[in-house]
């Protein structure tokens, strides 16, 4: 769920998790009826089985790593215990810590507790409210990572609440575009939140490509890094990182040039090949979606689609500079 501050995204998660009883309306999971207005129905939300991660984390303080984690855990009933704690420490690389308080952990390292404090209880379905919001860049590309881990390794379905449109393109498989308390568009992430209807919202928040890559060589004061990302390399600013740490590769979609004919003489360094899958309108531009192994966007004006003649199914080459690229940790590899 996407949408500016205000439009309705927590309250609409909290109805979801029963903190919060709508007024009309139904909320069904599983075939299982959680709220219905007529007939009146309403489950509390200690029998729903929906796991919640808030902004902060809201640990107990007063509890240890491993006394967060098993809360959930021994208030879920035997025959509802479907996931395995040990794999959801080593899944999050919390063996570690789990003797230390609260109070010693980093803001990457408490909300990584607090997703496996949900995760221990077995959830039908995982709440979470911008668990990134209070991160800076470098503890995002971790937090994103390990829930990209979480949701390939154990399957259980998420609704994930942020205001940044990178974050729900990089892991979303379908958005929901909410402002003033309406939804405004829903469907695939790429072409919901680049729906004109998202108006200004798209321009509020520079769109950004997050893509998983390994360190293939880090460089060093006179070389540049270079990042293995799918099937392609990508050189960058040097890395200090070792050979084969993982890294997340964050480009701009504004800081990329796309050429249907593969340019030479250039200054950029990364000249990538690619074929456009989509093209989708928005405002006064047009946002390409290109495959390189990995979907990228690229932001156009009108004008250059016209001239380039570009088209779905179209051959075309990425261009774009080292300077162009952010490098973010990632979690560390399993």
């Amino acid at each position: 769920m996407f949408g500016p501050s205000g439009s309705g995204k927590t309250t609409l998660l909290n109805c979801l998790a029963g903190l919060f009883k709508p007024d009309d309306g139904e909320i069904v999971l599983n075939g299982t009826d959680l709220y219905r207005g007529s007939p009146k129905t309403f489950v509390p939300p200690e029998k729903r089985r929906i796991g919640l991660v808030f902004q902060d984390g809201a640990l107990f303080p007063h509890m240890s790593v491993s006394g967060n984690i098993m809360y959930g855990r021994a208030r879920t009933p035997e025959p509802d215990r479907r996931v395995d704690v040990d794999h959801v420490v080593e899944l999050l690389g919390l063996r570690p810590l789990m003797d230390r308080s609260p109070g010693s952990l980093s803001g990457g390292e408490r909300q990584r507790v607090a997703i496996a404090r949900a995760l221990a209880m077995s959830p039908r379905l995982l709440l979470l409210d911008e668990p990134m919001a209070s991160l800076d860049a470098r503890l995002r590309g971790v937090v994103l990572s390990y829930l990209r881990r979480v949701h390939a390794d154990l399957g259980i379905p998420m609704v994930y609440v942020s205001h940044s449109i990178s974050e729900v393109l990089a892991l979303a498989e379908d958005a929901l575009v909410l402002s003033g308390g309406r939804v405004v568009a829903s469907g695939r992430p790429s072409r919901v939140l680049l729906d004109p209807a998202v108006g200004g919202m798209v321009r509020d928040d520079p769109v950004e490509n997050l893509l998983d890559g390994r360190v293939i060589e880090p460089g060093g004061m006179d070389s540049s890094g270079r990042v293995k990302v799918g099937a392609i390399e990508i050189i960058t600013p040097p890395i200090d990182r070792p050979v084969d740490a993982p890294v997340i590769v964050a480009l701009g979609a504004e800081e990329i040039i796309l050429a249907t004919e593969k340019p030479s003489g250039l200054s950029a360094r990364n000249v990538i090949p690619g074929s456009i899958t989509d093209l989708d309108p928005v405002g006064d531009g047009v946002y390409a979606t290109v495959d390189i192994g990995v979907p990228v966007l690229v932001a156009l004006t009108q004008g250059a689609v016209d001239a380039l003649s570009l088209e779905q199914g179209q051959d075309a080459y990425l261009v774009f500079k080292t300077s162009s690229i952010k490098l973010l940790d990632a979690a560390p590899l399993g």
